[in-house]
């Protein structure tokens, strides 16, 4: 191949990734806060535990969107790289974006689960269909995926490329990486 097609090609996925990504990311906060506004409006949804699920998944979801999209809209689309100009944000934005995907796809099987046992025939299964058990099982969950993601916060690094000579933010740790792909 050439390389003004190269070139071009390399110009239209950045294009590509501002637009769409900008319109993703935008459509997708809207989104998120609307889910949010009528889940904590309505009584009715106050009330109910997989509402209170969805709830905490909207949440989740536009941090997932602000932390995941957006510094990838700034990578790609921009060439500003907020990982290698900040070593906190380095070690904490997969640290949050994997928090909260692990969060939002909890809370999804935890709402099936419970939409399951609301329906259920047996009197003990329904029981446990409540807002107590929900708050609970967030909490539960969110410990758990805090701790699970320790990792990222630790072996993630700003380590001077061998390639490129530039500051890149990457994983420091052969074992971690070995689990990271797994």
């Amino acid at each position: 191949m050439s390389s003004s097609i190269i070139s071009l090609l390399a110009l239209a996925g950045k294009q590509i990734t501002i637009y769409l990504g900008i319109f993703t990311l935008v459509a997708g906060v809207i989104g998120g806060l609307l889910n949010i506004v009528v889940f904590l409006s309505l009584k009715t949804f106050r009330e109910s535990s997989s509402a209170f699920y969805l709830t905490i998944m909207s949440i989740v979801n536009v941090g997932q969107l602000l932390t995941g999209l957006l510094s990838r809209i700034m990578t790609s689309g921009f060439d500003t790289d907020w990982t290698s100009t900040s070593q906190f944000y380095c070690k904490f934005r997969l640290y949050c974006l994997y928090l909260c995907t692990s969060t939002s796809m909890t809370c999804i099987c935890l709402a099936i689960i419970d939409q399951y046992l609301a329906t259920a025939s047996r009197v003990q299964w329904r029981q446990w269909c409540n807002m107590k058990v929900a708050r609970r099982l967030v909490l539960l969950f969110v410990f758990i995926w805090i701790i699970h993601n320790i990792p990222y916060l630790i072996y993630y690094d700003q380590i001077i490329s061998t390639t490129t000579g530039k500051l890149t933010c990457i994983n420091t740790n052969t074992i971690f990486v070995q689990y990271n792909i797994y």
